[in-house]
């Protein structure tokens, strides 16, 4: 897909490429440049590790939008191949 960078150095991501990548306004993205390349991920979620009885435990520092059945299913089914 082929978009453009405006005077302020913004490129519009394509919708189908938003909705691939679950991103809406105010998604958190690391961007790199390797090899002549701009690539654009998702930014991993900040988190802490709280010790519980004894057991380690992830929290996240912001909380995260609830996974939808579609998404679980996907995962499912991607790491079963």
């Amino acid at each position: 897909m082929r978009t453009t960078i405006d005077a302020a150095g913004r490129i519009v991501v394509p919708k189908a490429v938003r909705d691939a990548m679950n991103l809406s306004a105010g998604s958190a993205v690391d961007v790199t440049y390797t090899d002549g390349r701009i690539e654009v991920e998702l930014a991993p979620a900040q988190v802490v590790v709280e010790d519980d009885d004894g057991l380690p435990v992830v929290r996240p520092v912001e909380a995260l939008p609830p996974l939808t059945d579609e998404q679980v299913r996907d995962t499912l089914d991607s790491t079963r191949r």
